[in-house]
């Protein structure tokens, strides 16, 4: 035996620890032997090398358990650099993972935060197929939804007629106060403001310390040119802007054709399009994030239309009671409601060109045909998946009972069917919108269609 290894004989003192000698060959093993119970250890037992001089006396190998000093026969000689670098801290929780983080237990303080995200309502009042919210909740650890009543939309045009009626104003009103009690009754709220979004939400991600908006793209020239402001102001604070898609059917990114080389005309739009899949809705979260604890935000009071610059009185009837306009209920709850009305009329009525089609009292075909449901639409309290969808299982008896009549209407003759039929003209107005303001911002292109279409 090598007179340098130890003899167990030897009377001297010992250190009350293993002494374990390992060669160059057994140090590049990976960590994980480590953290080995002691007699799995042993099942490499160390061989005596020529090279033993070559390491360091003590090695200090960190694990997430202890902290093991496996020394080695001494040595004058200098010790090889090691084969590995550690990537295992010696306590976890001082590094912890950057997927599913923890909330950390001082929430105010923002440096413990990954992340505080501000979701942007704009033309999205729902919660149901809000691909927006989804996200941000998905990736933040706390969410403050806001949404800001812009003064630049009341008063008067150049052409001296109100930018926003009461009417409208009273329909987004309503709205804006269905959101927040739905936000509520998820654990979230609303924040409302009045004033310019560049300024407004500049000054909430500062106090709240966020480091990202998330919001839904527009397609008016006016939205355009709010969303280049709200960049802008936000690239100065370093802050990263997220956009989303969701006021259409079919989704921008779908579309089987560059916006710029977006057909001008509908029948060359719908033959492009036919036969895309229209994408699945996204189901609401049953719990949302929470607000942001730094900057104790106040949620806001909701304006009336006072405090919007509109006369009240102009929605009043002469016996003092609300004109027909104003009996409609903005909100997303309103909106199902109605949707499922509609569609369970759908289905209970005959295909169109029969004789109980004809005879029907309440039928939903002739000129007060109407779907009733724009309003919501263009305020975003409902999304046109969200009616696809809804419409596509309440309807497909009705409309697979008319493709089977020989007699009758085809599928396209339904109500559902009809709806279809509209919603793609409304995809066609917003995309040839959306293409034009793009292109203004580049050739001084004018935009000639409007964004919405009847519904």
């Amino acid at each position: 035996m090598d007179p340098k290894i130890h003899n167990s004989e030897d009377p001297e003192p010992q250190e009350d620890q293993t002494q374990l000698p390992i060669s160059p060959s057994i140090a590049s093993i990976s960590l994980s032997l480590s953290t080995l119970p002691s007699h799995f250890r042993f099942l490499f037992p160390p061989k005596p090398s020529p090279h033993l001089s070559s390491l360091p006396s003590k090695l200090h190998i960190p694990s997430q358990i202890t902290s093991l000093s496996l020394s080695s026969s001494t040595t004058s000689l200098s010790p090889q650099k090691p084969f590995f670098k550690s990537t295992i801290s010696s306590n976890p929780l001082q590094s912890p993972l950057s997927l599913n983080p923890r909330r950390p237990s001082d929430p105010s303080n923002a440096a413990a935060l990954r992340r505080a995200s501000i979701v942007w309502f704009r033309n999205d009042l729902r919660i149901q197929d809000n691909e927006c919210l989804n996200s941000a909740n998905s990736e933040s650890m706390s969410v403050l939804p806001v949404y800001c009543f812009d003064p630049r939309d009341y008063g008067k045009s150049s052409s001296g007629f109100d930018k926003t009626g009461p009417y409208r104003a009273t329909f987004l009103i309503q709205s804006v106060s269905d959101l927040r009690k739905n936000l509520q009754a998820r654990g979230s709220n609303l924040v409302v403001r009045i004033g310019k979004p560049e300024s407004v939400l500049v000054e909430l991600a500062n106090m709240i310390g966020a480091e990202a908006v998330y919001a839904h793209r527009e397609v008016s020239r006016d939205e355009v040119k709010a969303e280049d402001k709200i960049e802008a102001a936000m690239k100065d604070e370093g802050l990263e802007v997220k956009y989303f898609w969701g006021s259409t059917l079919y989704h921008v990114d779908d579309l089987p054709f560059k916006l710029e080389e977006m057909p001008t005309n509908y029948g060359g739009f719908r033959e492009k399009v036919q036969g895309m899949e229209v994408r699945k809705t996204i189901v609401a979260l049953d719990q949302l994030r929470g607000l942001p604890a730094k900057g104790d935000v106040e949620t806001g009071e909701i304006p009336s239309l006072v405090d919007l610059g509109l006369n009240t009185t102009a929605t009043m009837g002469q016996d003092g009671k609300p004109v027909g306009n104003a009996s409609l209920v903005g909100g997303e709850t309103e909106a199902l409601e109605r949707l499922k009305k509609f569609a369970a009329e759908c289905q209970s009525q005959p295909p169109k060109g029969t004789k109980d089609a004809s005879n029907s009292d309440s039928s939903i075909y002739g000129a007060n045909f109407s779907c009733k449901i724009s309003p919501w639409l263009a305020m975003g309290c409902l999304s046109p998946r969200s009616m696809f969808d809804e419409l596509k299982n309440s309807a497909s008896r009705t409309i697979s009972a008319a493709s089977n009549k020989k007699d009758g209407g085809g599928p396209s003759d339904t109500g559902a069917n009809w709806l279809m039929y509209e919603l793609l003209w409304r995809d066609f107005f917003r995309f040839i919108t959306k293409k034009y303001s793009s292109a203004k911002q580049k050739n001084g292109a004018p935009v000639t269609a409007c964004a919405g279409a009847a519904v």
